[in-house]
């Protein structure tokens, strides 16, 4: 059975990773007053997006074997 689930779920978490950053990138700072001026959701935005390249590498580099 060739089914790799790294792929889709490496997809999922680029696509969530990539909005995830944007609104972090693209909100207003006030927003982030109460987390003591952290943007979490650029941080945890960018840790999604590795994530989701490194299930995408492996599955890509699975492939190719």
């Amino acid at each position: 059975m060739g089914l790799d689930l790294r792929l889709p779920i490496g997809l999922i978490f680029v696509v969530y990773g990539i909005l995830l950053a944007a609104f972090g990138l693209l909100s207003d700072a006030s927003l982030y007053r109460r987390s003591l001026g952290v943007n979490i959701n650029l941080i945890w935005g960018c840790v999604l997006l590795v994530i989701g390249l490194f299930f995408l590498y492996s599955a890509r580099r699975e492939k190719a074997r």
